[in-house]
């Protein structure tokens, strides 16, 4: 049997592919442009039983405990509440394990006062003045009486590190310049499109900012600068911030995840900024002017009050004043609902779209334009919420300190209906909805939603990535569903009251529109997916009902205002950054056991979370149907390479605090794998084999060097290098390929290395021309090409001969062609991917011909019963791989990345290489049908791979 050969960019042109990584921080690592699954968070294996008095439960990669309940020590009951706090800590280090209590390197990010004289303290962790990220400590105590004593603590505070903190080898500029790079790579989209008429070719345009060097809590430290990217989705016009760490030794982007709170699940970003301050004139109007009492109708068809604001030029604003107190007018909060109609939700995403104005009604009542512009539900709903917040918790707003409430109403993406809604770190935003939907604000368990992950930035701040994001998104929907509940007077008994969205739509019933659904029955075992970060950041909305699920079942066991009570104490008093699900469980149990409930009751907090799978090493109960052949390689966004019975990938520890370093085993699972990669502290990736050969990128301070071993041993050989980020590199024989952005123009290329003489070429030099998704074989380079003519810009598969230097076009024709996607070269020819439909629901073709482009044949259709959304492909001489993707108009198991395999021939028809439920990416053909690639199905990066398809799941 002749050696399959077949190489994948990867990265490079990745609309929305990704791995899954391992637990704990790990769960949270990404790269240049493909992000890992969240799994298990922090201490997913640490026991979630209710503790006894004074119980302390282990942490897990640290010494400190993640839970302490049940105690009461006396503390300092004078000065601050976070001095006393930290001097807990600092009298019982045998229990805590925390070396340094100061306040430089433990500062206090707020105390927060309740009912009954508790407080709660939270803690920042830093070593030696560098923040870590997530590692957050809590300290409940209770002050009465003149004294103060501690009742528990919980949280991450990582005792492991040991990192030097200096200064970081990477400039502040070239990490802007990898971080943008990185999330190019990430919005690039799948395919080599064709510009609109009249433009030219360009790439996505992101802007980057640095913040703070951060620490990443892996093992023993990762040093990073965080770099935050923002700008616009060239594939939809949506916005986009990318929160980037660039390992501060090396340059690699380690970790990048988006950030915007959204209600429904989409690949958008946000970010935060301040917004505006209250008008001027409030503090010095008549007290008569600060409340003016409006009516309008919501969309339901309901009448209600509005309250209104006359301002000194005796115009109303749609301001609400009414929650301060009577005798301080002037001072507390206030709520605004502003006018976004027509504005692009990008302007809107951390920062405040110019000239923006709030609503402004002639009279006192709104007519029917604040009904359909949804601003009538935003300003009504706004007040319920904080009314809910206040009269259940006593919350002063969403910060708990008075802070302003902001709405944007009515904006929309690249002109047409932006369905969806989000919180952006300082307001909320409103998309203007169209079609099939009203405007996102005409559902009260929206705004409560979207109200809520306020909330949840100003008490637990759970990351909004994996399980800690899912958890964040399950809290929002359980207030924003009992918000809703209340403010609309439904009884929990109603059988669509675990519904959300549900009143969104112009013509679908409650269940037919519904988003989610709290009574879905999700459980770990059956519905948990291993989905990457590529548009549900993780699976923050695809995970979220199994969590919100186990609290929706106990507030209808428990009833609504003991479950509330419970839910919020743990938010508020419990819950840090990173918690996952088992920590959420925990939390949950221990402030349903501080309120005092019942032993019936607590039974019934516990088996909430038992009937919907959330029992410690919940994990390990995930199947699947494939050999693995490595485990918790802990990587994310590196590929994977193989051929000749090898496979090369890269690898970190299972804590991921190892900079990655290539490893080579056989493909059939035998034997140890080998070391081949220096272990230098930069980042060794993109590793691929031909068998004989295997090369890699490594990833330093200030350039990318290509490296090349001998399969059998013997010293790697540096081949060449560049100053710009890298997106794949392939080998085959005496030929190195790589695709990397140019730095000039932003665009991708393509280059090819004679590892005989270390010579680099261009394989296509023109200026606003463009070259991506290359793969090689026996000397011949095959890649997508967008180049100009006189009539516009043509797309094609080109290959490159390099004996003769001969380059043979495809046949393709250019009138229909709409995008090219990856190629791939064997003995027999050249595949490729080709869209020519860019309207249906991602279909594309599969095509292959001679390498003179004699004998094209279609392999899978772009339309029939055999047609796939083909977004990448892997072939041997004897099968053709192809990764599934379809577009997502909602998340679950069937839309994620998936492999198909098919005869080079097309005959049969593609079958199902696997029936695992989580993402399958970075396919890679070895011999006859035997394909590898990255899996996380089981909660972690696994390799694994299979000999033949499955056939139908």
């Amino acid at each position: 049997m002749r050696t399959s050969v077949r190489r994948r960019a990867v990265g490079s042109q990745g609309r929305r592919t990704g791995v899954v990584v391992g637990q704990g921080i790990a769960a949270l690592l990404a790269t240049a442009g493909l992000m890992a699954t969240a799994m298990p968070a922090a201490h997913a294996d640490t026991a979630a039983a209710a503790p006894a008095a004074s119980e302390t439960t282990p942490g897990s990669e640290t010494d400190a405990p993640s839970l302490v309940t049940g105690l009461h020590e006396e503390v300092a009951a004078t000065g601050s509440a976070a001095d006393a706090a930290r001097g807990h800590l600092k009298a019982r280090k045998s229990r805590y394990h925390i070396a340094d209590t100061s306040a430089k390197d433990l500062t206090s990010v707020g105390t927060t006062t309740e009912k009954g004289g508790k407080e709660t303290v939270r803690l920042q962790q830093k070593y030696k003045g560098v923040e870590v990220l997530g590692g957050q400590y809590v300290v409940r105590m209770t002050k009465k009486d003149g004294k103060r004593a501690v009742t528990g603590t919980s949280g991450n505070y990582f005792t492991k590190l040991k990192l030097d903190t200096v200064a970081p080898k990477v400039s502040e500029k070239t990490a802007i310049e990898r971080a943008v790079g990185a999330v190019s790579a990430q919005f690039g989209g799948g395919m080599l499109r064709v510009p609109a008429k009249g433009e030219k070719a360009a790439a996505a345009e992101f802007t980057g900012k640095a913040g703070d060097v951060t620490i990443l809590p892996q093992g023993t430290g990762v040093l990073t600068r965080h770099i935050t990217v923002t700008g616009t989705n060239p594939a939809d016009g949506s916005p986009v911030q990318q929160e980037v760490y660039i390992d501060a030794h090396s340059g690699f982007p380690v970790m990048q995840y988006s950030g915007i709170q959204t209600f429904g699940a989409t690949n958008t970003a946000t970010g935060a900024t301040d917004g505006p301050a209250a008008p001027a004139e409030a503090s010095t109007a008549a007290a008569d002017q600060l409340v003016v009492k409006g009516s309008g109708v919501r969309y339901d068809g309901e009448k209600v009050d509005i309250n209104l604001y006359k301002d000194t030029k005796g115009g109303l604003q749609m301001i609400d004043y009414s929650k301060r107190a009577a005798d301080s007018p002037y001072a507390g909060p206030m709520i605004a609902t502003y006018d976004a109609r027509g504005r692009e939700a990008s302007s809107a995403s951390g920062v405040w779209p110019s000239g923006i104005q709030t609503f402004r009604p002639a009279t006192p009542e709104l007519g029917e334009e604040y009904t359909n512009s949804g601003a009538v539900d935003a300003h009504w709903a706004a007040g319920k919420v904080y009314d809910f917040y206040k009269n259940h918790f006593d919350r002063n707003s969403l910060d708990g300190k008075d802070g302003f409430i902001y709405s944007l109403v009515g904006v929309v993406n690249n002109g047409q209906p932006y369905n969806n809604a989000f919180w952006d770190g300082t307001k909320m935003v409103y998309g203007q909805g169209g079609g099939d939907y009203r405007t996102f604000s005409a559902d009260t368990d929206v705004v409560g939603h979207e109200m809520t992950h306020g909330v949840v930035t100003h008490t637990a701040n759970l990351v909004y990535a994996g399980q800690s994001g899912a958890m964040n998104e399950a809290i929002a929907d359980y207030f924003g569903n009992a918000i809703d509940l209340e403010a609309n007077h439904v009884s929990m008994s109603d059988p669509d009251a675990g519904l959300l969205g549900e009143d969104l739509c112009t013509h679908a019933g409650p269940r037919e529109c519904a988003l989610r659904d709290l009574n879905d029955g999700a459980t770990t075992s059956k519905n948990f997916i291993g989905v990457s970060y590529r548009g549900d950041n993780g699976g923050v909305h695809l995970n979220s009902t199994i969590f919100s699920g186990s609290l929706w079942d106990m507030r209808e066991d428990l009833g609504a205002e003991l479950a509330d009570q419970i839910v919020y104490r743990a938010l508020s008093a419990y819950m840090t950054p990173l918690d996952g699900f088992t920590e959420g469980r925990a939390a949950v149990i221990a402030a349903a056991q501080e309120l005092g409930v019942t032993k019936a009751q607590l039974n019934i907090v516990k088996r909430s979370f038992d009937a919907h799978g959330i029992v410690p090493g919940w994990e390990k109960a995930l199947g699947v149907d494939t050999d693995t052949i490595l485990s918790k390689v802990n990587i994310a966004g590196t590929g994977l390479g193989a051929g000749g019975g090898k496979y090369a990938v890269s690898r970190s520890n299972e804590e991921g605090s190892e900079p990655y370093s290539v490893w080579l085993g056989n493909t059939n699972g035998k034997g140890q794998p080998q070391l081949v990669s220096p272990n230098n502290g930069n980042y060794n990736v993109y590793a691929d084999t031909d068998g004989k050969n295997v090369a890699w990128a490594e990833y330093g301070p200030s350039a990318v060097s290509f490296h090349v071993r001998p399969v059998k041993g013997g010293m790697d050989k540096v081949v060449g290098g560049i100053g710009a980020n890298v997106n794949s590199v392939a080998i085959d024989g005496n030929y190195v390929v790589y695709s990397y952005v140019n730095p000039r123009t932003g665009l991708t290329a393509v280059r090819y290395i004679d590892i005989r003489t270390s010579e680099t070429t261009e394989v296509f030099t023109n200026p606003v021309g463009q070259t991506a998704l290359p793969s090689v074989h026996d000397g011949k380079i095959a890649y997508a090409k967008l180049w100009p003519e006189s009539d516009g810009y043509k797309l094609g598969v080109e290959v490159l001969d390099t004996a003769t230097g001969k380059k043979t076009l495809m046949p393709i024709d250019p009138a229909n062609v709409g995008g090219l996607g990856q190629t791939a070269v064997t003995d027999d020819g050249v595949f490729w991917i080709e869209d020519n439909d860019i309207t249906d629901m991602g279909e594309a073709a599969v095509r292959r011909a001679n390498f003179d482009g004699t004998n094209p044949i279609t392999v899978t259709p772009e339309a029939g019963a055999d047609a796939l959304p083909a977004y990448q492909l892997t072939a041997s001489d004897d099968a053709v791989t192809i990764t599934s993707l379809p577009l997502a108009t909602s998340w679950d198991n069937a839309t994620l990345p998936k492999l198909y395999q098919v005869a080079p021939d097309g005959k049969g028809g593609p079958q199902r290489v696997s029936c695992n439920r989580g993402d399958q990416v970075f396919g890679a053909a070895d011999e006859g049908g035997r394909v590898l690639w990255l899996d996380g199905t089981t909660g972690y990066t696994n390799l694994v791979k299979r000999d033949r398809p499955a056939g139908k799941c």
